[in-house]
């Protein structure tokens, strides 16, 4: 009895090993390679539970999601000679496993030869446009034909190339301090030009002003000459109104007003005849 009971534990554990040994899991993040001996044997892209020889076959997992490749830094020359510095990233799947693995074999691998490929279509690509246009909105057609090339080339080791993008293009170091001291150089004498034309503009305008001034001045003179001339014989003619309908009181008038400023309180001294106009409303003229 307790012989059967061992023999029946025996052959469960046996069966568990063989059962657990036997089947795998491919999630949905992930593609599958059976190998036997050394050998695929069994290509899985679709994600579930599935079976394989327990102790003879193994199992090799692969990402199928969307992967990014910071690339090393490229060093390219363009058509004018100008040498420019890149950085960029690469975004691509595993579309094709059993190539990929046995093309590149596993992802550092795919990565280095993607290092390659996206290097040698930059080289080329660049090679032929100036440097302008790397700097231009032009540049998005200039990524759009290294990744149809690059895409092209990854298809024959099982990879889709969705996106090559430049993250950063510069100039050599070397080359952008010299440019950088140019164009300090350019700004200065930019500067000193808009100093030297301001200064000519402000002679101008004050000059102008000046003129101008000096126009409204004469103007303003000889209009207030013409009012002055206009005001003092408007004057004459009502005093002469004024004049004409008492001139014994107007003369009287005329006489105090005299007397008012010429007769000051802190005395003064006058010499003149006694039979004088100016003594007139003093009283009898002395004959």
């Amino acid at each position: 009895m307790k012989t059967s009971i061992t023999n029946i534990a025996l052959a469960l554990v046996v069966l568990m090993i063989l059962l657990s040994g036997s089947v795998f899991t491919v999630s949905q993040t992930k593609k599958a390679l059976v190998f036997q001996f050394g050998e695929v044997v069994e290509t899985y892209d679709t994600p579930g539970l599935k079976f394989k020889i327990p102790f003879v076959q193994s199992v090799l997992y692969f990402d199928r999601r969307l992967l990014d490749y910071n690339l090393p830094v490229i060093e390219v020359t363009a058509e004018d000679q100008k040498r420019i510095v890149v950085d960029l990233y690469a975004r691509y799947s595993i579309e094709d496993v059993l190539l990929f693995y046995k093309t590149v074999n596993d992802v550092a691998g795919a990565e280095n030869r993607l290092s390659t490929i996206v290097s040698a279509s930059m080289r080329r690509v660049i090679g032929q446009v100036p440097l302008s246009q790397m700097l231009s909105p032009e540049r998005a057609k200039i990524m759009r034909k290294i990744r149809e090339e690059v895409f092209e080339s990854a298809k024959s080791f099982g990879i889709n190339v969705k996106d090559v993008r430049i993250i950063r293009a510069d100039l050599p170091k070397e080359n952008s301090e010299a440019i950088f001291k140019r164009m300090e150089s350019e700004r200065v004498q930019e500067a000193k030009q808009f100093r030297a034309e301001g200064k000519e503009n402000a002679i101008a305008i004050r000059s102008q002003a000046e003129r101008e001034r000096t126009i409204i001045l004469a103007e303003a003179e000889r209009k207030a000459q013409v009012l002055r001339g206009q005001g003092d014989a408007e004057s004459s003619k009502i005093y002469a109104q004024a004049f004409n309908k008492d001139k014994e009181f107007f003369s009287f008038y005329r006489s105090m007003n005299a007397y008012s400023e010429a007769l000051t309180p802190e005395g003064t001294t006058f010499i003149l005849s006694p039979t004088s106009e100016f003594f007139d409303f003093f009283g009898t003229k002395s004959k």
